[in-house]
């Protein structure tokens, strides 16, 4: 584990170390890390075997990206962006939109691929259903979902109306559709960190999905959901399985899916994220699980400020990455790592195909008390046998609180 004096050596290492360049040229890589900054989404391809990304290009969007997510045909991408501001209390803003676009099979470049979909506020989340006919997009706030129908050719059509009013909970983070496309499941945070304010209750909802249409099944919160601020779900890959990313309360948490309420109830299992006797404020980020479903990760982050000589500097705390193993019989994670993070705020991460690689992106530079500062990067790290991460580099990336690396992620080509 990471504690404070730890992380600030570390990161002190890390600062003196020499920065990576981008490699140049390369062959064709059948992985691609696509990263945001601001309105901007770079390309790079991915060299597993050297831990290395080669830069290739990049596209511009209307407004600030917030995330994206592939077809799964691996032939479209679909980046949803907005102008509006993160946080219950960010400027609303005035344009929110959902782009697709064509994947080169061959590049991973990306075309402008049919037109546009507006939005009525800012997009946090969107995700494609596993038939890949919907495009799913969850809104903050208001916390709220739509259904987009996707076309045959993959661009965007006509929004699905929805018949029945849906319970979309407070400040929902994240859209997924079950494993067997049956369900939706809508992970609203809520606002339950030590400092929000006002205090809403966190919850899980799930819903019915057919044909785009939507209705409620349940809520899924322990009490009354004001210790609860789930982020972020992933499941499993052969088992019924879900792992839960709690940001406000830095935990994970294990629910089995349910064919009648999504998931079930109550959590198999509950565990830490760090060391619980921590007092500094800490939030739980993204959660992926490796794909052959032997370990899961997520980040836990650490990007307040407080005044230091007439100037805001980094409070402290843990930028990190949990590695839990998976007991393959119960689904009980048991953390065996918390691999320094070589960076502030990983909002986002990836981890390619062959479970080999896992790349993260961190949001923004970090100032220190010493005059120095974290810088915003890309970081690579090479997965081992045992699931446990090996930092090799850093890709120092040019972004800033107005142009934040706000979301990146890895996809396969078609």
């Amino acid at each position: 584990m990471v504690d404070r004096r730890t992380f600030t050596t570390l990161l002190a290492a890390g600062l003196a170390a020499p920065r990576a360049s981008f490699a140049q040229g390369g062959t064709k890589a059948k992985n691609v890390f696509y990263a945001s900054a601001g309105p901007e989404l770079t390309l790079y391809s991915v060299d597993v075997d050297e831990a290395a990304l080669v830069k290739r290009d990049t596209v511009s969007m209307a407004a600030n990206i917030q995330y994206a997510w592939p077809h799964p045909s691996k032939r479209y991408l679909y980046v949803v962006s907005s102008n509006g501001g993160s946080g219950s209390t960010g400027v609303a803003g005035d344009k929110h939109v959902a782009n697709a676009f064509r994947i080169d099979p061959a590049t991973g470049a990306l075309t402008p691929h049919g037109a546009p979909q507006t939005f009525p506020s800012r997009p946090i989340h969107t995700s494609v259903d596993m038939a890949g006919e919907y495009l799913l997009t969850a809104f903050n706030n208001p916390s709220a979902l739509s259904v987009h129908r996707i076309s045959g050719d993959g661009t965007l059509g006509e929004r699905v109306e929805q018949p029945e009013k849906l319970d979309t909970g407070k400040f929902a983070h994240q859209i997924r559709v079950t494993p067997d496309n049956k369900q939706v499941i809508l992970v609203t945070r809520g606002n339950n960190a030590p400092t929000d304010n006002p205090k809403d209750a966190g919850s899980i909802k799930t819903f019915s999905f057919e044909k785009g249409v939507l209705g409620n099944l349940a809520a899924i919160q322990p009490g009354d959901g004001m210790q609860f601020g789930p982020r972020h779900l992933d499941f499993h890959p052969t088992q019924p399985w879900v792992y839960v990313s709690v940001e406000s309360q830095n935990k994970l948490y294990v629910y089995r899916l349910d064919p009648a309420t999504g998931i079930s109830h109550e959590p198999l299992f509950i565990k830490d994220t760090l060391d619980p006797s921590s007092k500094l404020r800490q939030a739980a980020g993204p959660i992926h699980v490796h794909p052959n479903g032997r370990f899961v990760y997520l980040t836990n982050r650490a990007f307040w400020t407080t005044g230091f000589e007439g100037r805001q500097v980094f409070a402290g705390g843990e930028n990190s990455i949990a590695v839990y193993a998976i007991d393959q019989a119960t689904g009980e994670p048991t953390r065996i790592q918390n691999a320094h993070g070589h960076a502030n705020y990983l909002r986002t991460f990836g981890i390619d195909p062959s479970g080999r690689l896992l790349v993260t992106a961190s949001v923004w530079p970090m100032p220190l008390r010493e005059g120095t500062a974290i810088p915003a990067a890309i970081g690579m790290f090479r997965v081992g046998g045992d699931g446990k991460l090996d930092f090799v580099r850093n890709y120092e990336i040019d972004a800033t609180a107005q142009k934040q690396q706000f979301w990146a992620g890895m996809v396969t080509l078609a």
